[in-house]
């Protein structure tokens, strides 16, 4: 049989309100009652029954995630840091994937919803003027991660993609590359973003960005080393190739180098290439790949700490936190 509330108390001496409050994380209870009851329910391998504690506290202590793959580094590192906060402060994350589809992105939020977690982030696949319709008529607490929906009134947290496409294009510049291209996304904001900060730094420098050398492309993440492959290919196939290229990721970045090398391209000699996410393995390619950084383990610590505060209702009006992203310089752009 389950051990219970009262199991405790009684073996105790004590009320059930008391170890109830201890398991709450109150604060009005006693230093040594409290470790005397963290001590009986450890002995007694106490778990608590996260129904009852939903239905008699109105929060299910659960908080769910919906990213577009997990298995892209940056999605999965994002998840680690979030549910490592989250998990010291008694939050359990669910965890589910849209495999790049919005229908199974929509149904994913539905069935969290449905499952009644506390607070709903998002990393959406869907395209920046078309947020997922649940979204939009949910009154559970929603916290949109890595991309936007500048229309839909709700907290965000991500990367200053203005400056990383800023960043990165700037670095090329300053190696002195001038025929520079970008191999980007379709439809979700941080492309958009940051082909703007790219762009922008291009053109107060002189430098012309041909229509050709922008090449957009759908699914950048689990399969985002073939995309950014083939996106090369029609770029080393234009008359006057790049002598740079700034890759939506690090994955894209990866296959466009692979693309390069197969052509008899020297990087970063007559080609560099610039990838962004600085995803742990970068320092071990072939040719380790300079990256725009974007913190997933920092921006996982600040999503939890927002979430903690929807979580309890003490979240004001809708926040967005923006972090500065920084550059990693590695061999694909300076030998």
């Amino acid at each position: 049989m389950a051990v219970t509330l009262k199991d405790i108390a009684r073996d105790l001496g004590v009320s059930t309100v008391t170890v109830s409050k201890v398991l709450r994380g109150q604060t009005d209870i006693g230093h040594k009652t409290r470790e005397r009851v963290l001590k009986r329910m450890r002995e007694l391998n106490y778990q608590p029954n996260m129904l009852a504690r939903a239905l008699a506290g109105g929060r299910s202590h659960a908080v769910g995630l919906v990213v577009p793959d997990l298995i892209h580094p940056f999605f999965g590192e994002f998840a680690r840091s979030l549910a490592g906060a989250l998990r010291s402060e008694g939050l359990v994350l669910v965890l589910a994937s849209s495999e790049e589809d919005p229908d199974i992105e929509e149904q994913e939020i539905k069935t969290l919803l449905a499952r009644g977690v506390d607070v709903l982030l998002v990393a959406s696949c869907h395209p920046a003027t078309h947020p997922p319709t649940a979204l939009a008529e949910t009154t559970t607490p929603v916290l949109l991660i890595d991309r936007h929906f500048p229309k839909l009134p709700v907290d965000f947290v991500g990367t200053n993609d203005l400056m990383v496409g800023e960043l990165a294009a700037r670095h090329l510049v300053g190696i002195g590359r001038r025929r520079i291209a970008h191999i980007g996304g379709r439809g979700i904001s941080p492309t958009a973003d940051r082909l703007k900060g790219f762009q922008r730094v291009l053109a107060a420098a002189g430098i012309e960005l041909p229509k050709a050398y922008v090449v957009m492309r759908d699914g950048f993440e689990e399969s985002g080393d073939a995309t950014g492959y083939h996106a090369m290919q029609e770029l080393l196939s234009l008359r006057e190739p790049p002598d740079a290229v700034f890759c939506y990721n690090d994955l894209s970045a990866i296959g466009a180098m692979d693309a390069a090398m197969q052509a008899g391209l020297r990087i970063p000699q007559d080609i560099a290439f610039i990838g962004c996410g600085n995803l742990r393995y970068a320092d071990y390619l072939r040719v380790p790949l300079t990256s725009v950084d974007q913190s997933s383990h920092r921006l996982g610590d600040m999503a939890a700490k927002r979430v903690l505060d929807l979580s309890t209702g003490s979240g004001a009006a809708p926040q967005t936190v923006r972090l500065e992203p920084r550059l990693i310089v590695r061999k694909s752009t300076i030998a």
